[in-house]
This record gives structure tokens, sequence and C-alpha cells, in this order.
């Protein structure tokens, strides 16, 4: 049987992805959903029928968040009181569901999914996925979570999850709470933060007049090299002199209590801040 499925924040990037990945498939059918006038606007121009948000999450199995993390808190409790019983609320961050800024209600089922994004030191069938580093040319792992609710749905929200990210490998069922310490802590809060560190990194060098061709071939290298060796593609070790050196960064660089982030407390506080920013 067909299930509907409503895209909120259809006319972003994300939203626009999702419904062309799912429109692919007969089984579904696809409500279009944007509460941005000027993006509303836009799906309309191109012809595509756009369905009030009021409408849309009466009607669907699924509704599927495409919006920007901070907005996830307020758009669930505005769908879920009206949406039917059954039906499969679907997130694509865990940070609204670990500070509690989710709605209950027990006859609707919540669960979260993200791509893990093609990985590297993996061959891609195409030249093209070899270049795809968000994912949907390039075949891709996802992860999947249930906040609450009904395990057929949630089987039958994982299939979506793997319309919606195609081509998917494998799809890794995880604890909402450990969804979380994935996305954001380590994957936003650290390895966003040492890759923008080694942009910085590089920006520096530069600065201190090393010519830009030299430290970008230079950084490009090490910054692969360093990856294959720590994550195992190298199975020679680092240099006895780059292991001190490692130990230096560590010590003198990053904070030696950074582990603290997968700590609830802190975490918590982390993602309070980024989905309710101060105002300046």
């Amino acid at each position: 049987m067909q299930k509907t499925v409503a895209i909120v924040g259809a006319g972003g990037k994300m939203g626009a992805r999702a419904a062309e990945k799912i429109g692919r498939h007969p089984q579904y059918s696809v409500l279009m959903v944007e509460t941005q006038a000027e993006k509303s606007q836009a799906l309309a121009a191109s012809g595509l029928h756009v369905t009030p948000f009021e409408d849309a999450v009466v009607l669907a199995d699924f509704i599927v968040l495409a919006v920007p993390d901070a907005a996830i808190g307020k758009i669930s409790h505005a769908a879920v009181p009206r949406m039917k019983p059954g039906a499969a609320l679907i997130a694509l961050d865990a940070a609204a569901s670990y500070i509690g800024e989710l709605p209950s209600r027990a006859d609707v089922s919540q669960m979260i999914t993200h791509p893990c994004h093609p990985p590297f030191f993996t061959e891609q069938a195409t030249a093209e996925a070899r270049r795809d580093y968000f994912g949907g040319l390039a075949v891709q792992d996802i992860i999947v979570a249930l906040v609450e609710g009904s395990e057929e749905t949630f089987a039958e929200g994982t299939e979506l999850c793997r319309a919606i990210f195609a081509p998917v490998n494998q799809a890794h069922r995880v604890t909402a709470e450990q969804f979380a310490f994935l996305e954001p802590a380590m994957s936003e809060m650290v390895v966003a933060t040492a890759a923008a560190l080694m942009r910085a990194s590089l920006d520096e060098a530069i600065h201190r007049g090393v010519p830009p061709a030299a430290a970008q071939a230079f950084m490009a290298g090490h910054a692969q090299i360093a990856m294959a060796i720590c994550f195992g593609a190298e199975k020679s070790p680092f240099s006895d002199a780059a292991k001190l050196a490692i130990q230096w960064g560590l010590r003198e660089i990053i904070r030696p209590d950074w582990r603290r982030v997968f700590e609830r407390e802190t975490l918590s506080s982390a993602i309070h801040e980024m989905l309710h920013p101060p105002v300046a």
C-alpha cells in the first residue's frame, strides 16, 4: 500500500534531495511542504505543488523534517499533536531529541536518521561517485534511531531513510543517546573542529611566508597519510618523532579533558547553545 510522505522544508537543499530520491519509488506519495514564502514560491514557479503544513501533517504516514536543527523542536511541537495515529516523525538530527525538545505521543512513532556520508579510503564505482563527498551518487551508510514508538513503523521508516539517502550500503541502528554521541559530539564538535584547525594551520603557514602551492600540497599529502595511519588504511606507523609531536599537540593544542564532550551535562549544554545561540 502506498505511503504518504510529507517533506517539511522541501524548498531547501536537503528537502529537495529527499523529495527527488523518494519520488523514484512508486510506494511513496510525496507532499512538498515549505513554510518560507520565498522558497514556497520558487517551488510553485518550478511547477511543483506545495501542500500547506496544516494539511500535510494530518495526511502523512511519515513526516520528514528537512529543516535546520534549531527548528526541529518548534516544528515537531506543531506537527505531532496533529499527526494521525500510527504515523511517524523523522528528524535528521539528534540534538533536539537529546535535550528533550521533542513532544511525546503514545500513538505516534518518532525516529532520527542521518547519512554517514561516503567514507574515505573506500572504492566507488564511477569517477562521479568518487568526487561525491555528500552522498547520493556514492554509496554510503546511514544511522537510524527509534526515539519512541512502534518497531514495525520503525522498520518501514528505515526503508524510507534508505530511499532518502540512496544508494545505501548499511543502516546502522543506534540508540538516541548514541546518535548524539556520533553527532554532534564526535562528528561536529571533534572531527569538524579538527578539520577547521587543519585549515587554520594551513592559512597560518601561508601567512608566515610559505608559498601557497607548497603549503597546500604538503597539507593535502600529510592529512591523507595521517588519516590513513590512524584509521588503518596504511600499515606503516608514525615515526618516533611524529609520535612525540602528536603527544605534544594533544597536550598543548587540544584540551586534555576533551572527552568530556561525551558527558551528558557538557553535551547537553553544548547542544542547547547550538540550538539556542546567545543573542549578540
